[in-house]
């Protein structure tokens, strides 16, 4: 969804009160941007489970941790006073994978369907759209330029990881759809949205958090549809292949998308 209406400026905001005091702190929505969208979710769920399974941390150990360096990255993006890829996208990455393990823990060690897991992350992300708006007035990811505005984007982002992995292991596995399935209806269901905002002129913001939204379960599916042993309906290429090689695809897309934005201030 590369298009004028949903690329964020990275130009100052005026300046005339404190809901518009910063940088847009978002990056632009092109083409790169979903592919590292896409990648970090599948990172997300790879690498969730290589920590839990490969190294025998276990769920509550792995998700301590998790939580450490999500909140550490997350202090990282805030303390930048503008978009700054490698702080932006380290941040998402490790939002994804805390996302992934709260619902693990929900669905492994508390019990809870899946199902459930996601009606409940489905109204707690709508219920904080609802609070986002009450105060803000907008979605739009055009303006995360407040530090109100900043900290609701990325409690929506956890709430829209949390709901993607809950979905995505609903259909794959609660549903018994399988991983390949599953990974094609969601690959259809973003292919929908893009026709949607083509065609069809829908909202640009409503279509950009059906798609963020839907990016998750997409990168679980298919997570865990390259990783997953060939027995339990994957291809068999590991957790540790597959988050190494989506995690070195994101460093070099992310160092692009550095040179880029320095070139950028250069020309200013």
């Amino acid at each position: 969804m590369n298009t004028q209406s949903l690329v964020s400026s990275h130009t100052p905001v005026p300046i005339g009160s404190c809901a518009h005091s910063m940088w847009n702190k978002v990056p632009q929505i092109t083409f790169i941007f979903w592919l590292i969208k896409m990648m970090s979710t599948t990172v997300g769920e790879t690498a969730a489970d290589c920590l839990n399974f490969n190294y025998k941390l276990g769920l509550p150990l792995t998700s301590l941790i998790m939580a450490v360096m999500f909140l550490i990255a997350l202090r990282v993006q805030l303390r930048a006073a503008r978009y700054i890829p490698w702080k932006y996208w380290l941040t998402v990455v490790f939002v994804s994978i805390l996302g992934t393990l709260i619902t693990d823990n929900m669905t492994d060690n508390m019990g809870i369907p899946l199902a459930v897991s996601t009606i409940g992350f489905s109204i707690i992300l709508a219920t904080v759209f609802a609070l986002w708006y009450a105060r803000e007035r907008t979605l739009s990811i055009h303006h995360i330029d407040s530090l109100a505005r900043e900290w609701y984007y990325w409690v929506a982002i956890l709430a829209t990881f949390a709901l993607g992995t809950a979905a995505g292991d609903w259909f794959a596995e609660g549903l018994q759809l399988g991983y390949q399935t599953s990974t094609l209806i969601f690959a259809a269901a973003i292919a929908l949205i893009a026709i949607a905002f083509y065609a069809l002129k829908l909202n640009s913001v409503l279509c950009f958090w059906l798609a963020y939204i839907l990016t998750r379960p997409l990168g679980a599916a298919l997570g865990d549809w390259l990783s997953q042993p060939v027995k339990n309906g994957g291809l068999g290429l590991g957790v540790t292949s597959i988050s190494l090689l989506f995690l070195a695809m994101i460093i070099v897309l992310v160092g692009l998308e550095s040179y880029r934005a320095h070139h950028s201030q250069l020309e200013r």
